[in-house]
């Protein structure tokens, strides 16, 4: 076997990067989806479930309207696909396509996007409380990470603009930027943003999966769903503190009083000086971190979608599973420069599979994967085309076979 269990055992026992800039895209209309598929992080709608056969609609509502097989966020002069975000009710999904966000309906038509963005639009997700779309987003030159949070009501025409059509607002995580800029070799010098220094505390290369989702070892619908806000971690096979997933919590319920128009030449420091939560999920180093990150209601767990590491030691995969029914216990973070204690997660499952580039949990053992792939139009310009198919669960095998993924393709699967 490609992976030793043993390795995984351990796994258990303990647990893209910004891309440059891009000019503001031109809209491109939807094509039909094309090659492989792959997933990415975005959260579930606010479906109320006890487990695997719970319905995949709210208790007391009528039946949603079924879900295609297949949706497409057409095609874009930007950087790949970086998350999806589903609003079932309202029957629309949002894109994130590093530098713009793109909103269409099930059937592929766009209905607007929001550009002018110069940092990395990363992972989304629906808050299901207030209807706003989350999302990550990075300007590491500026040592400002924040929380962009999309309107998608006023979303209604291609080429709005980031900072002046009034469509989103920021919320700074000085958490973030503590990490991301810490002089972790005490020579009084920062690095910058590269993954060759001992700077950085745990590796933090910013930020990148978000979701919405209850406590960690508390099922859908057992008190308030909070955002979870994963670390990118930079890739340094030289260093043994960057080897743990870093999950952030927040209470977003006042955030409000936070929010502030994103200025881009200006960035404001408007944000929660405390976490919720911190949380740490022993993985072995990876590619940037967590690229996406879901809460998936059906199995009440919590899904990671990763760029597989390269550590030796490690099985090095590009998904894990962390069991949303174990509390966080407290212990040893390991591999600091410095004896150092925090809340540790249960890392359940790890194996291969694609999940960077978008993953939506359906709330009724489905998921939408998301990923993009470079086409060359007629005109020569080269864009990013992006799409999701639908994929069903099948249950974690047992014994040997554990590490096969637990979905198939609902389409020729």
């Amino acid at each position: 076997m490609k992976r030793q269990l043993a390795v995984l055992a351990t796994l258990s026992g303990l647990l893209l990067a910004s891309a440059p800039a891009v000019a503001a895209p031109v809209a491109s209309g939807p094509s039909g989806p094309s090659g492989p598929s792959g997933a990415s992080g975005a959260s579930a709608t606010a479906v109320a479930s006890g487990g695997p056969g719970a319905p995949a609609h709210t208790p007391g509502r009528p039946p949603l309207p079924a879900l295609p097989d297949e949706l497409n966020g057409g095609a874009w002069p930007t950087s790949h696909l970086q998350g999806v975000a589903l609003d079932r009710e309202k029957r629309y999904m949002y894109w994130s396509f590093t530098q713009m966000l793109v909103k269409t309906d099930l059937r592929g038509k766009v209905v607007g996007t929001v550009e002018g963005l110069t940092g990395h639009l990363g992972d989304l997700d629906l808050n299901p409380r207030d209807g706003r779309v989350y999302g990550s987003l990075e300007y590491k030159a500026e040592e400002a990470f924040y929380i962009a949070i999309f309107d998608g009501d006023r979303i209604n025409r291609v080429g709005m603009n980031a900072e002046r059509d009034g469509v989103m607002t920021t919320v700074y995580l000085p958490e973030v930027v503590e990490d991301f800029t810490a002089d972790m070799d005490g020579d009084g010098h920062f690095d910058g943003d590269t993954p060759d220094t001992a700077d950085h505390r745990y590796g933090c290369s910013g930020i990148d999966g978000v979701a919405f989702g209850p406590a960690f070892g508390k099922r859908a619908g057992q008190g308030k769903d909070t955002l979870k806000v994963a670390y990118g971690i930079y890739s340094n096979t030289e260093r043994t503190d960057n080897d743990h997933q870093v999950i952030l919590e927040y209470d977003v319920t006042s955030w409000r009083r936070y929010e502030r128009p994103l200025s881009q030449t200006a960035p404001h420091h408007s944000g929660p000086s405390r976490v919720d939560g911190k949380f740490f999920a022993y993985t072995g180093n990876t590619r940037y971190g967590v690229q996406n990150l879901e809460y998936d209601p059906y199995t009440g767990d919590w899904f990671l979608a990763v760029y597989e590491g390269a550590k030796p030691g490690f099985p090095n995969y590009s998904f894990f599973v962390i069991d949303g029914s174990a509390r966080p216990v407290t212990g040893e973070i390991v591999g600091q420069p410095e004896r150092e204690r925090g809340k540790l997660l249960k890392v359940a499952d790890g194996f291969d599979f694609h999940g960077q580039y978008g993953f939506q949990a359906l709330g009724d053992g489905t998921y939408y994967v998301a990923d993009s792939v470079r086409v060359v139009g007629p005109d020569g310009v080269v864009r990013q085309e992006g799409f999701a198919e639908k994929y069903r669960w099948t249950g974690r095998p047992a014994g040997a076979e554990r590490t096969t993924p637990p979905f198939s393709p609902v389409v020729g699967g």
